[in-house]
């Protein structure tokens, strides 16, 4: 019967080390998601400010 809570017991150990491990890999995609949506971002934020500058050198001339 001991023999049932040791491989009880293990069994929940090996779980638990996977779902820490799939929690990691988890919080390491969200990094790269988030610093692809950060440069995407940024990117956007650049070409939406190049059309007011050409707008203003066009109006200045």
């Amino acid at each position: 019967m001991s023999w049932m809570l040791v491989a009880a017991v293990l069994l929940a150990t090996a779980g638990l080390l996977v779902l820490g491990v799939l929690a990691i890999r988890l919080w390491l995609d969200v990094r790269v998601l988030a610093k692809g949506v950060d440069e995407a971002s940024r990117a956007l934020t650049e070409a939406a400010g190049e059309p007011a500058d050409s707008a203003a050198v066009a109006a200045a001339r």
